[in-house]
């Protein structure tokens, strides 16, 4: 089983395919990982020998920022972002849409499950 940055990969999948379950690598650049270490793409994962697997590791470990490391510069620059006080940090603070989507309709994956708020009584005549 090849394990890479922490992440047991499936065996049974193509080595493109299997770098993308890797945090921080897409297919493009699971492409590019696996030019520059002269590996075909479409082997399958179960196929890879432990040099191939090490020449993966080395070139992501060198060039690419993954997992751990890319996660927490992310919330380091959302936490920037809510510190000095900019629109998107505000949105992420308050747990809003960030990039301009419409919040009255839809939006339920960031505010959450819908909340029933009691209106106005009517009067009557």
């Amino acid at each position: 089983m090849a394990r890479i940055a922490g992440i047991d990969l499936p065996k049974q999948k193509k080595v493109y395919i299997g770098l993308t379950y890797i945090y921080g690598i897409g297919q493009f650049t699971a492409r590019e990982i696996l030019k520059k270490a002269n590996i075909d793409a479409e082997k399958k994962i179960s196929e890879l020998t432990e040099e191939e697997v090490a020449g993966i590791r080395s070139i992501m470990t060198s060039e690419y920022k993954v997992e751990g490391s890319l996660r927490s510069e992310v919330q380091q620059n959302i936490k920037r972002l809510m510190d000095i006080g900019a629109y998107r940090g505000l949105r992420h603070r308050r747990g809003l849409p960030v990039r301009g989507q419409k919040t009255k309709t839809n939006a339920r994956t960031r505010k959450g499950k819908k909340h029933t708020v009691a209106g106005k009584k009517k009067v009557l005549k």
